[in-house]
């Protein structure tokens, strides 16, 4: 990716240099459930992290200062976190740009760097959940120590792979802003849990499809792009399709506990948003085929 010279996001968060937070009471063994049930009943556990939309974070929370603030740790200013910052400033440019296309504002969200765990209003984020992004608080968290497991676990590596998980949890922010969340969840509230999982997929398709719309917009502006960077986009998205990783997990496949999408429906929709780069061709949800 062509990055030299672009700016760097004010809206992150480093927290590593403040080490594991363990300041959530019952958070590290709330979130043990939660990875214990979405396990048992083949729930992906980032799933029900996110749609835990509480008003603050749990009785008992203890906010400390946070990196940068007065007495909180200094933000640890690496390659890393370099590269984060860069690529959310890229989709707050493009979002801001099609969200004023649509007579809205973009408000801007929060991107936090973390070590191991972390407090969010959806719970405690850890990082063998992976990325995700927390409605509540709108917030996208991420452990970077995902990056080596994405290259070396899923033979994913790359910069733009790196770019397309960041891109992917801010099109949930996207989601959330347009109200496509909200209604997700009422109609998951209402389901069984096979549809449940249906609607959970049409919903990680259609990010999917909106990290797409970002690699094409930040490509027409700025020709952020080179040569290979869309295969690597492409190898991320499918190692991480609910297909590749049961059978990388268990052996075999159980299509009504995909949550997520097969590694082909991923690359379809994410190959979709890059080539059209209109976010109305992105309606997962009155697809048939899904």
């Amino acid at each position: 990716m062509r990055l030299e010279g672009q700016r760097e996001s004010d809206n992150v968060e480093d927290r590593r240099a403040m080490g594991p937070q363990t300041a959530m009471a019952g958070g590290s063994v709330l979130t043990l459930v939660i990875v214990l049930v979405g396990m048992f009943f083949g729930v992906d556990p980032r799933l029900i992290m996110g749609f835990m939309q509480q008003a603050g974070p749990p009785p008992g929370a203890q906010a400390g200062p946070l990196p940068g603030q007065p007495g909180g740790p200094a933000p640890i200013n690496d390659e890393g976190s370099k590269f984060v910052k860069i690529i959310l400033a890229e989709t707050e440019d493009v979002w801001s740009e099609l969200f004023a296309d649509m007579g809205k504002t973009y408000k801007q969200p929060i991107l936090v760097i973390f070590s191991e765990s972390t407090s969010s209003a959806c719970g405690t984020g850890e990082s063998a959940m992976g990325p995700f992004y927390c409605p509540g608080d709108q917030k996208v968290y991420i452990d970077l120590a995902f990056y080596d497991e994405l290259a070396k676990k899923y033979n994913a590596p790359g910069d733009f792979a790196q770019a397309y998980v960041i891109a992917h949890e801010v099109g949930h922010h996207v989601q959330n802003l347009l109200g496509t969340s909200r209604e997700v969840q009422r109609a998951r509230q209402q389901a069984s849990q096979k549809e449940g999982n249906r609607l959970s997929v049409k919903m990680e398709l259609q990010a999917d499809f909106l990290a797409g719309v970002w690699a094409h917009h930040a490509q027409r502006t700025k020709g952020i792009l080179e040569e290979g960077d869309i295969e690597k986009g492409i190898r991320a998205a499918s190692a991480i399709g609910d297909d590749t990783l049961q059978r990388r997990g268990q052996g075999y496949v159980v299509p009504d506990s995909f949550t997520h999408g097969t590694s082909e429906q991923r690359v379809k929709w994410f190959l979709k948003g890059f080539k059209t780069g209109r976010i109305g061709d992105g309606d997962t949800f009155n697809t048939p085929d899904l």
